[in-house]
């Protein structure tokens, strides 16, 4: 964060100051358990534990100011008070967003997002100091968050920005004001609510509004949505078709060494390695390269960016356990995300085995999205399909009509109990549901076998 006095923030976000107005704020935090050396600390109200009972920590641990709903009884520290403690960080972050002139990439879609910042992050990073969006600081709370983390040394700043209904990106946009945009996929994502890939596709591209007209876009040329997409802005596709001004070709899947391409763009041929699991990885490295060539960036930066990239958590981790190689990929789950890892799952020697449970928010037309879920995996070659969850019952069906073995269970710790007896040496695994499934149970549970 670009510092700021105690006094010049409360008189942004509106607040009531208690306490000394001097003091320099050079970053924010909202959990006490952080480093608040220098910090403002949000004080959250949660579902679990109030913010406001950890004011005196965070002070003691080298806060200079709290930003919260009241004063602690006898803190004489500085408090700024607001009504809402949220509302007022998005416009702390909206204030320092206006006094950087770094770009800002804003990076969406209803798949990948997090991969592709990731990736952009790693590519960018072999010439500029990179600021990125932490975990996955992505929505209305840690958009802002991110936002004022974004210190005076940062050359470049990449923003994950994730949204389940119409207007959220408006929100965030009007806060982050990227001076890039990057789209992923347009899939079948909360669809409850943006009730098809069209309104998922006008939700996601309500931030072209905040990019200014000397801005570029990058979309996927490989998604039927974006590839149609016009805006005012500079456009620049990414995918493997002819239509796409930076493109792969010669994809070559390499199984537990990743993936090895030619990025192309024009008369520059770029032969990369990208280090992980995945056919949807060579779209993140094309998203990376895309961005790279615009901001000037050489061919063996690109490539060495490329190369550096690293799974986050539990987005498409391969791993030997000496007994099956396990794609854990439990960390979400959406009707094309699954059908993505199934897809790449099929360049995997062994038996294959996927472990897919409930997919959420995808409204009417869920029980048909499970189903073609399903589908897949058979068509792919997936020898046993196992489930856990209701909505995950219809995977099962689909697998079992076309083919596949296919058992279903109620809770996940049924299927656990189940899980030794099913699974043989040198199988591959896929686990993958939505995270309030809990899948990760799933995923250790594979991890411990042995022969």
């Amino acid at each position: 964060m670009i510092g700021m006095t105690v006094g010049e923030i409360a008189a942004i976000v509106g607040g009531t100051l208690s306490g000394a107005a001097g003091g320099t704020v050079t970053g924010v935090t909202k959990d006490s358990r952080d480093d608040c050396a220098g910090c403002l600390y949000a004080a959250i109200p949660g579902a679990k534990a109030d913010g406001h009972d950890f004011i005196a920590m965070a002070f003691d641990k080298g806060a200079v100011c709290a930003l919260a709903n009241r004063v602690p009884a006898g803190e004489l520290r500085p408090v700024i008070v607001v009504n809402d403690v949220e509302a007022a960080l998005r416009s702390l972050a909206g204030a320092c967003r206006r006094r950087l002139t770094i770009p800002i990439i804003g990076i969406a879609g209803s798949v990948g997002k997090t991969t592709t910042k990731e990736m952009v992050a790693s590519v960018l990073a072999q010439r500029y100091r990179v600021h990125k969006t932490e975990k996955n600081f992505n929505n209305g709370l840690g958009v802002p968050l991110t936002l004022l983390r974004i210190g005076a040394a940062d050359q470049v700043s990449v923003v994950e920005m994730g949204i389940s209904d119409f207007g959220e990106m408006t929100g965030l946009a009007e806060m982050v004001r990227p001076t890039m945009a990057v789209y992923t996929v347009i899939g079948h994502a909360h669809l409850e609510r943006l009730r098809d890939r069209p309104g998922v596709f006008a939700a996601k591209t309500e931030m072209l509004a905040y990019l200014p007209d000397s801005g570029t876009v990058f979309a996927n040329g490989d998604d039927d949505l974006l590839a149609a997409l016009r805006c005012r802005q500079k456009l620049i596709l990414y995918g493997t078709g002819g239509n796409s001004a930076v493109r792969a070709e010669n994809i070559r899947a390499e199984g537990l060494l990743g993936t090895s391409c030619d990025i192309v763009c024009a008369r520059r041929r770029i032969s990369v390695r990208i280090p992980a699991y995945g056919g949807h990885m060579v779209h993140a490295a094309l998203a990376g390269a895309a961005v790279g060539l615009e901001l000037g960036l050489t061919d063996g930066e690109i490539a060495a960016g490329i190369a550096a990239y690293a799974p986050v958590g539990r987005r498409a981790s391969v791993t030997d356990t000496g007994f099956v190689t396990l794609i854990d990929d439990c960390y979400n789950a959406n009707p094309d995300s699954v059908r993505a890892a199934i897809d790449s799952m099929a360049a995997f020697p062994g038996r294959k085995v996927c472990i897919l449970g409930d997919m959420l928010e995808l409204g009417e037309d869920s029980p048909a999205l499970h189903r073609a879920v399903g589908s897949c995996a058979a068509r792919m070659g997936a020898a046993l399909v196992l489930t856990a969850g209701e909505r995950a019952r219809d995977i099962g069906a689909a697998a079992r009509e076309g083919g596949a073995q296919a058992e279903a269970y109620d809770t996940v710790d049924a299927l656990l109990a189940d899980l030794p007896g099913l699974l043989r040496q040198g199988d591959a695994v896929l686990v993958k549901a939505s995270h309030s499934m809990e899948f990760d149970r799933v995923a250790d549970a594979v991890k411990a076998l042995k022969i």
